[in-house]
């Protein structure tokens, strides 16, 4: 069974060590593909998201076969549509992601969501419900529903299933254009099961938040009481579909 990680990080001040780390993990577990995104600060300057693209770039060129890249970017900075341009249309990356900089359904998003519809690459969307500790523009899944109802005909990822499978499944339910992926947890399999069963196998993407452990989530697959077929659709076919890569 083939592995596409779609959702690692490299970040800043620690580039070099996280794709070391990343590289021999997937020699070890035999990881095709994993897609990567540079993260720098909650509200980062300019210079620092263009550095921490850069990065990535580096990495995509250095590992062809295995990286794919999202282009960061704080719409905060007009000047982040220059970033996504030249990543996007110079660099080859094929996603978006943002983070914590805004809330994903601030206007200040608009335009640069319109400009992914255009590329036809996906958004990956940082959404968590904490108790304690919600960051100011820490995205709930509420949000991410509110931006997908918002561009329907948007691609958008919801990260960590929201925080928790049964708040976060709920609001984005009937958001078709939302894809689930349940990385960087420590989720039970049957949360999977959960997703699963009230979204459907074809919305749920795997993902690790790497550089943390990769076997922690490809085991929570493992472990799910799904379908074989289920399982190989969310390690790595429904990630070629959302990206518009070959299926075979």
């Amino acid at each position: 069974m083939k592995k596409y990680d779609m959702h690692v990080h490299v970040w800043q001040g620690r580039e070099e060590r996280d794709m070391e780390i990343m590289a021999k993990a997937c020699e070890l577990y035999h990881v095709d593909k994993i897609f990567i995104s540079g993260l720098c600060g909650e509200f980062p300057e300019i210079d620092a998201i263009n550095e921490i693209n850069d990065y990535t770039l580096k990495y995509m060129k250095q590992y062809p076969e295995l990286v794919e890249g999202y282009c960061y970017v704080n719409p905060r900075h007009d000047a982040c549509m220059d970033t996504l341009k030249r990543c996007v249309e110079d660099g080859g990356m094929i996603g978006m992601k943002l983070w914590i900089a805004t809330l994903c359904d601030d206007p200040l998003n608009n335009k640069y969501i319109e400009k992914c519809i255009d590329y036809d690459i996906p958004i990956l969307l940082h959404a968590w419900r904490k108790t304690v500790g919600q960051m100011k523009c820490e995205s709930t899944p509420e949000h991410v529903a509110n931006i997908a109802k918002r561009y329907p005909e948007a691609k958008f990822i919801m990260a960590h299933i929201g925080g928790n499978c049964y708040a976060g499944v709920k609001p984005v339910l009937d958001c078709k254009n939302v894809t689930i992926d349940f990385c960087g947890s420590v989720f039970r399999a049957d949360d999977i099961e959960y997703t699963v069963k009230w979204v459907g196998a074809d919305r749920v993407v795997f993902g690790t938040d790497m550089p943390g452990s990769f076997l922690v989530n490809e085991g929570q697959v493992l472990e799910a009481d799904i379908t074989e077929e289920e399982k190989e659709m969310i390690m790595w076919k429904n990630t070629a579909k959302l990206f518009n890569m070959e299926v075979v």
